[in-house]
Parts: structure tokens; sequence; C-alpha cells
């Protein structure tokens, strides 16, 4: 292994990523190896950087359940940075499809006092690992960045909860807050939905369901590199296969726990990309070039645009699955993120 890479590596573990993303860019492109490039898209070279390291971060690899959820605990605090000093960040219960879900509430201080922009989020994970805090950093800073609340839900997971639980308190959670936006500070007609990998699976699963159920509706729904499709297999899903973040391994092992009986999979409220399009919340669609949903998003963004859904779809070819939380690293991963707030505080914020 070459020296500096391993340098590098021994102090990533005790102290965030900071020591690596400090280096000279010249530095960082020597220690990230030759150019990757795949079906005509060139990584990123710090994120080509970070997946060298990654494979030292403890608990890569999936052994159990709670090994998993530990691991991207861990690994989330790694790529967080320092995480932002917001005016509020509460703690509050909300209502889920049985019974009551933790949740947490971040007001940043460029948001209106009231009437203001509110994001219901759903967090990334398989639905099976993540939890408010894994998203803690990038709930923050999606918060100030786009100038509006964001309410971000622990819904119940997989294997405890299998499909459709999960879909289930995203719905009930969403119309808890319409009901309660003026009491959260939001304009009940600027309240979206939004979430990351199986957090985009539910807010387009939630868009999806407000119109059949005849609820109210999200004023966007913003799908970042969702997870639409737990049955058909494209060809990303082999041109990233391994050693991107997210592997053709962990796209199974999730879709196992969550959705134990094969049958269920097909149902829209599994996969989104099944479901009536018509009339749905307009959308925010990030997809990533070197992710192995990367089709799915695509493909789920040329369906609503199809339905006359009005769509921007983000796609960023240099990026990778997870990109949009991994807030330590500079150039076109921050610019990528920049891109998406942008739409976001346009869309749900009165004064952007």
């Amino acid at each position: 292994m070459d020296t500096l890479l391993r340098a590098a590596l021994e102090t990533v573990q005790g102290s965030a990523l900071k020591p690596v993303t400090a280096l000279p860019e010249a530095v960082r492109r020597r220690l990230a190896g030759a150019p990757i490039q795949i079906d005509g898209n060139v990584l990123d070279p710090d994120l080509q950087l970070l997946l060298r390291l990654e494979g030292f971060l403890p608990g890569a690899k999936k052994q159990s359940v709670a090994t998993a959820r530990a691991h991207l605990l861990t690994a989330s605090k790694l790529v967080a940075g320092h995480p932002r000093e917001l005016l509020r960040v509460t703690e509050l219960t909300v209502r889920g499809s049985d019974g009551q879900l933790g949740a947490r509430l971040y007001v940043p201080r460029s948001a209106p006092t009231s009437r203001g922009g509110l994001l219901v989020f759903f967090h990334g994970g398989g639905w099976v690992v993540g939890d408010l805090d894994t998203h803690d950093a990038y709930c923050r800073d999606l918060a100030e960045e786009a100038g509006i609340r964001v309410l971000s839900v622990d819904y119940r997971l997989a294997p405890e909860a299998e499909a459709p639980v999960a879909a289930e308190d995203a719905i009930a959670a969403f119309s808890w807050a319409i009901e309660h936006a003026e009491d959260l500070g939001a304009d009940p007609s600027r309240v979206g939905v939004g979430g990351d990998s199986a957090g985009g699976n539910l807010s387009a699963v939630v868009a999806q369901q407000c119109v059949l159920r005849n609820l109210p509706a999200p004023a966007l729904q913003v799908l970042i590199y969702p997870a639409v499709d737990l049955v058909g297999r494209r060809p990303s899903r082999d041109l990233f296969a391994e050693g991107f973040f997210l592997t053709d391994h962990d796209i199974s092992w999730y879709r196992d726990h969550y959705t134990p009986d094969p049958a269920i999979r097909s149902d829209p409220m599994v996969s989104p990309i099944f479901g009536d399009l018509s009339g749905v919340a307009p959308a925010v669609v990030a997809t990533a070039g070197f992710d192995p949903l990367r089709d799915e998003g695509n493909e789920y963004a040329d369906l609503l645009q199809s339905a006359g859904v009005p769509t921007t779809h983000l796609y960023e070819p240099t990026m990778v699955h997870g990109y949009a939380n991994i807030l330590t690293l500079p150039t076109q991963t921050q610019a990528a993120r920049t891109r998406l707030t942008t739409q976001i505080r346009q869309a749900l914020n009165p004064d952007p």
C-alpha cells in the first residue's frame, strides 16, 4: 500500500476526514489513484479517495442488523464534519400508523419566524438501518442552506417492522405535519416531503398515496437517489455492484429484511415505480452516475415527466450513492449538494 495512503488511513480513524480533506488538491488526486471511468462518467477524485479509505472503516461488511446499524452511525460521523449550529433543534413525537414516532425539528436562523417552508424528511438506510442521529448533520445543513424547517421522522425499521409499516408510518407522519404545520412555524401550503435512498422511496410513496387516499398533498417531493423498484434489475446494478459504497449485496440484504415475502415487492406501497403518478406533487429527483440505483431513479424521473408532473432531475454523473451526506468533501460533492438545496429552497421558501 502507498505509504502516504496508509498514513492518511491511520489519521482518519481518530479525527474523521479533516486531515485528508485539508490536503492540497494535487496530493488528494495522487492518493485517489488513476481516474475511474465507467459508462462514460468519471468519478469525482475526492470521492474516489474516500472509497479507498472506506474499506478500513469498522464494520464495513454487514454481518447482522445490529452491526449494520452501528456501522452506519460510525460512518455518518466520519463524513459529517462539524454539525451546523441552528436557531433551535427540538425533539418531539409525531403520529405514526400505530402509535407515536420520534422526530426532530430543525429550525435554522435563516428561516422565517412563521409561515415558512417545511420538509418532512425520511432518512435512508434500506428500511433497516439509520435513524435521527445518522442523518442529523445533513438535516442541519439542509435546514440552514435552504432556509426552511426540517422535520426528521424516526419511522419503524425492518426486520422488526416489515413492509409496508415504514410506508404507513411515513404517510401518517406527513399527514400529522400538515395538520400541525402552523404549530411548527410552517405554512401548510409549503410542506414538502423528502428523503434519501429508502427515504426517497417512502417520499415517493407518500406523494402517490396522498392522491389515492384524498389526503392533503405535499407541495414538493424530494427524491434523493431513491430506491423505487424492489423487483426489477437494471444495468447500473451490475455496473456498480461493488466498490461504490452501496453494493449489490447491500441492496439484496436490505430488500430481504424489508420484504421477506417477495409477493409484496411489486406493490406500489413498496415499489412506487409501479404506482399511478397522475397528479402527484412536483418533484426534485437527484441521481448519481456511480450508483447501482441510478437507472431506476433516472427511469422514475422520466415517468414523472411523462405523467405531466413538474420535475427537476438533477443527474450528478461524478457522484456515488450517499453523496448528500458526505459533508466534509469539498468541490464536486459540495457543488452537487448545493444544486439540490437550491431547488428545495426555491420551491419551499417564500423568500428564496
